[in-house]
């Protein structure tokens, strides 16, 4: 009988014969799981999965934004088709990107700073 480990938080008691085949999964032969620690692996594979999940998020919203700002400036300039109205859209979008990336870079910085 096999107990496997999903996190700190699942046990699944189940018989001889085991059919799982993942990363995410610790198998032990029954063991308490307060004394064991996670493997770096399972650690660093969650940590990259968690990582890439919400990049995925930003980019959901980062279109959504997209296409907020398009129709702003299709409400305020008139088409959007224009080729003026679609440099300043560039533009002011490529601004607000360098000044958001400089703002989180600072706070990271700081975070690291407090840190030590």
């Amino acid at each position: 009988m096999y107990i496997i480990y999903i996190g700190n938080f699942l046990s699944i008691v189940v018989g001889d014969k085991i059919g799982l085949d993942t990363w995410f999964v610790h198998m032990t032969k029954e063991e308490d799981p307060k004394e064991e620690k996670p493997p770096r692996f399972t650690v660093e594979v969650l940590d990259k999965l968690t990582a890439l999940m919400i990049t995925g998020f930003g980019l959901v919203a980062a279109l959504a934004w997209n296409d907020a700002i398009k129709l702003l400036f299709k409400e305020v300039f008139g088409m959007h088709e224009a080729l003026w109205a679609m440099f300043a859209y560039a533009i002011f979008v490529t601004i607000l990107i360098v000044l958001i990336t400089i703002y989180l870079s600072r706070l990271l910085r700081i975070a690291k700073e407090k840190e030590k």
